[in-house]
């Protein structure tokens, strides 16, 4: 007996030893998760290697060297789309979010009438299959019966399904002679224009009613002043809908008409760049887009989330815009807008005027042209781009040296900047160092955006 004891001895002793046991003898060890974490590069973005380097004109600038003085920075690493926001990319997001506001009305109504049925009362209706998903409490975990119970539901329980899921299971009728019942047909009549405001019959979908609602933490002035967490939320509950009018009121005397009937919902534009949209539609894009690959992560019962996706800062975007070319002009070195075969490397407003010298009257697809060193596409002309910073002539000579950005500071200042001229710009506006301006609220047929998110990792 003596002899078993002193062998089951010994074999504790080399387990500990070899760290077989998970006994550390009292030290300090690093936790350790249970599986390697790796960066994913997101699906058609590049990786920015971050860096220092010269931000601003390096020759002088008579129109606009005030704003621009040389200053060397220092940015870290990020993701940053190849190419601008597309007109197909954000039509999923339209559509996302319009599902999202059908569903929640044919769920709600079918609560109505359950009401109004009685409770126990069997409901026999073609919107039945949109209810609500119902959580199975018998294998529910102890953190959703409770959820269930005390706010109805684990969601958001202040927004209009009160905490509840919709259920995407079953796919939306959209055909009109494919309604299921009269009460389908109340909840989508709801969604289109009314029979004043229709034209020759065709009863659209009210894009006034296509809200994306979302909410904001201001970490940077939560981390300063140290209040409560609620005081620095904020909700936004936005109109998505890009403003397909922009190109009519951005041109008097101009036949447009062709551009505002066709550009954002024919299929012969799905790759053209969005337009008419505005900073805080932009802002909302990068909440659903992250909201999105989070969700998708949640349901693969993934506990890892991302960086969110968000606009570059000015700095961010100047940076990635060169390339890797220190001191140039443009995105491809410079100084010249025409190859030695006199082809043109952007889209803009070449001399006095010429439009289509370059290829496009307007917007070209979104891969138009080679692509900078970084390979990232149109970084200068096509479109200009927001970017998250806000616009103060003197910025540079007071942000932080180390991922500068004047927006954290100055959040009532509703100059955003912009970057990379477009289309309609002459090539002043097309240098990686040239900064301009609109308001947050503006929506132009020459602005559009491209996102970025954080890279985890070593630099």
């Amino acid at each position: 007996m003596s002899k078993m004891v002193s062998i089951l001895v010994l074999l504790s002793v080399v387990l500990v030893s070899c760290g077989g046991s998970g006994v550390n003898n009292g030290e300090l060890v690093s936790v350790k998760e249970k599986r390697a974490w790796y960066a994913e590069k997101p699906l058609g973005m590049v990786l920015i290697p971050g860096g220092s380097f010269t931000m601003g004109k390096s020759d002088e600038d008579l129109l606009g060297g005030l704003s621009t003085p040389s200053t060397t920075v220092n940015v870290s690493q990020f993701y940053m789309d190849e190419t601008e926001i597309s007109n197909g990319e954000y039509k999923t997001f339209v559509y996302w979010v319009r599902d999202s506001v059908a569903r929640t009305k044919l769920a709600i109504a079918y609560d109505d009438l359950l009401l109004i049925g009685g409770e126990g009362e069997e409901i026999n209706t073609g919107i039945e299959d949109y209810k609500f998903k119902e959580i199975d409490t018998t294998s529910a975990t102890a953190y959703e019966k409770y959820m269930l119970e005390n706010y109805g539901g684990s969601g958001d329980y202040n927004s209009e399904t009160e905490g509840r899921a919709l259920d995407w299971n079953n796919d939306l009728v959209w055909n009109k002679n494919d309604y299921p019942d009269v009460s389908y047909v109340e909840v989508m009549d709801s969604l289109l224009i009314s029979v004043e405001d229709s034209f020759e019959g065709n009863r659209m979908i009210d894009v006034r009613k296509l809200k994306y609602r979302h909410k904001v933490f201001d970490e940077s002035n939560a981390a300063r002043k140290q209040g409560s967490r609620k005081d620095f939320i904020s909700e936004s509950i936005l109109e998505i809908y890009p403003d397909t009018t922009v190109w009519l009121r951005d041109y008097l005397f101009s036949y447009n008409d062709p551009m505002h009937q066709n550009y954002f919902w024919h299929e012969a534009y799905l790759e053209y760049p969005v337009v008419g949209v505005s900073w805080d539609q932009a802002k909302a894009f990068c909440s659903w887009r992250t909201k999105r690959k989070n969700d998708f992560l949640r349901n693969q019962k993934n506990p890892t989330s991302i960086p969110y996706f968000r606009l570059p800062t000015e700095a961010e975007w100047e940076f990635a815009a060169r390339g890797g070319l220190e001191y140039a002009t443009y995105p491809w070195g410079g100084p010249y807008t025409v190859t030695d075969r006199g082809c043109f490397y952007a889209n803009f407003k070449p001399g006095r005027g010429n439009y289509t010298v370059d290829g496009a009257l307007y917007t070209m697809k979104v891969d138009s042209f080679p692509p900078n060193g970084y390979g990232l596409y149109n970084m200068a002309g096509n479109v200009s781009e927001w970017t998250n910073s806000s616009y103060n002539e003197e910025s540079y000579l007071v942000v932080s040296t180390m991922n500068p950005d004047v927006n954290s500071s100055e959040i009532s200042n509703k100059r955003k900047v912009i970057r990379g001229g477009s289309w309609k710009d002459t090539a002043y506006f097309l240098e990686v160092s040239s900064r301009d301006y609109e308001y947050a609220d503006s929506v132009r047929s020459y602005i559009g955006f491209r996102t970025v998110q954080g890279f985890l990792g070593k630099n």
